[in-house]
């Protein structure tokens, strides 16, 4: 008896071990979703203009053609270029999603299923802007995706990756999410989605799933220094994909909003010399002339916390917030300007190329010492002014100062305005840093080449 309860108590103080947290199966996810993903292999003709390498086009009647066509070898005038990439079908009559990359420049697609029919395929839009694309096969009745909601999204959660990397097709790679809203360089309008799901060349256009099965993502692009997988792949959001299609599918073209300013982020520094209490929005440090900004209002300087509702934490999610408005649309822009927040009405315009925006230039004068920012400045001449355009700003002879140096101001450049007071001569230059208490961050509007950008630099405590 003694020895059985001995047993119970024993038992009732070992404690209790939570059961092992199995790997998650993805067998299910790809048996389902699996047959509406698509291997996509493009031709295009590459055409030569010379007939013998390295000697100029000649006509067939001329003596010299028949010596070099009898002693060199030919290139042909034609010669087929061959890739591969993925896609998926969105709808049950053949439109299928890819990368505007993967059929860009191709003059011929073929689309293969995972049940080995082929079709040859036409393109129905190309966005390059977000690298989305629109295609389309004669079919019924084929099996599509589920379109799931990117914002749902958690960094850490799994996700699946199908596609045909190498060419080898239906391939399932499974990691996490491992980061949203990623900017990437030259990369405007899309806030990408990072995961370490092995991506390689091939799964290009490829959908990436949750585990519900929904497609939350394109597979668009890999960081790597050996031209394979390295952990580091972005997927365009499926949600600013399938605006993109819409609008293709409707109309052929995408049309995007545009306000007409030039931004930069927000630094500690630069928000605690305009009076921010933390980082955050976009520093306008250029308004296009007779732009939506400038029509409504908006100034340089003016930090744009919040635009038709949302805040931005970062100056990074303004582009993308305008070429999501509808041209003609009329929002509110919540700025910070001089000390306080104040709302600005505007009528958002339209993107109209790739082109835009921001002329420049530099100048030269003769030298003044400005102490506290260890600097070297000069007036601009008439002259000056005028091939600049502007209506006046200050040329940095030197750089002396440690401070100014570490702010990486340089010769050349032209300093605009302080925060947001310009300054048209030393004397104004001068007064305005009378007013900056010592210690304190100063925020330089300066214009280099052929952009204007604010920079923040500390004056000295003494």
């Amino acid at each position: 008896m003694l020895k059985k309860l001995f047993v119970i108590i024993l038992i009732y103080f070992i404690p209790q071990v939570a059961p092992a947290k199995e790997l998650p199966d993805f067998t299910e996810l790809v048996e389902k979703q699996g047959p509406a993903v698509v291997n996509i292999s493009t031709t295009q003709i590459i055409r030569n203009t010379q007939v013998f390498p390295g000697i100029p086009n000649l006509p067939k009647g001329d003596p010299f053609f028949e010596f070099f066509n009898r002693f060199t070898p030919q290139v042909p005038r034609e010669r087929g270029n061959q890739s591969l990439g993925s896609g998926f079908i969105i709808s049950e009559d053949g439109y299928i999603m890819t990368n505007a990359h993967v059929v860009g420049s191709a003059d011929g697609i073929t689309v293969r299923l995972t049940d080995k029919r082929e079709f040859k395929a036409k393109v129905i839009g190309i966005d390059k802007r977000t690298d989305v694309a629109l295609i389309k096969i004669e079919a019924s009745g084929l099996p599509k995706i589920v379109p799931g909601d990117p914002n749902a999204l958690k960094v850490g959660e799994w996700v699946v990756a199908i596609g045909s990397p190498f060419g080898f097709d239906s391939s399932v790679t499974a990691g996490i999410v491992s980061a949203k809203g990623r900017s990437l360089p030259q990369e405007n309008y899309v806030p990408f989605i990072q995961t370490d799901a092995a991506i390689n060349p091939g799964n290009s256009g490829g959908p990436l799933f949750n585990m519900k099965g929904e497609v939350i993502g394109i597979n668009s692009q890999i960081y790597t220094r050996n031209g394979g997988s390295m952990g580091l792949g972005f997927a365009i959001p499926i949600d600013v994909a399938m605006d993109v299609t819409n609008q293709l599918r409707t109309s052929g073209k995408v049309t995007r909003g545009r306000i007409g300013v030039t931004i930069q982020e927000v630094t500690r520094d630069l928000a605690e010399s305009f009076g921010l209490s933390k980082a955050g929005g976009a520093l306008v440090s250029s308004v296009e002339k007779g732009g939506p900004a400038d029509k409504a209002g908006i100034k340089v300087s003016d930090v744009i916390l919040k635009f038709d509702g949302k805040a931005l934490a970062a100056s990074s999610d303004l582009p993308r917030i305008v070429a999501a408005e509808h041209p003609g649309s009329k929002v509110t822009v919540q700025v910070w300007r001089k000390g306080e927040s104040k709302e600005i009405h505007l009528t958002i315009g339209e993107i109209p190329n790739d082109n835009q925006l921001a002329q420049g230039g530099s100048g030269a004068g003769e030298g003044e010492n400005v102490a506290r920012l260890g600097l070297v400045l000069s007036e601009l001449s008439a002259e000056q002014k005028n091939e600049l355009q502007v209506k006046g700003g200050l040329l940095v002879e030197e750089v002396k100062g440690t401070s100014a140096a570490r702010a990486e101001l340089r010769s050349g450049d032209i300093i605009l305005a302080i925060g947001n007071v310009e300054v048209n001569s030393l004397e104004q230059f001068n007064e305005a840093l009378k007013q900056i208490p010592k210690g304190r961050n100063v925020a330089l509007l300066v214009r280099r080449d052929d952009g204007a950008y604010y920079i923040a630099l500390k004056l000295d405590e003494k």
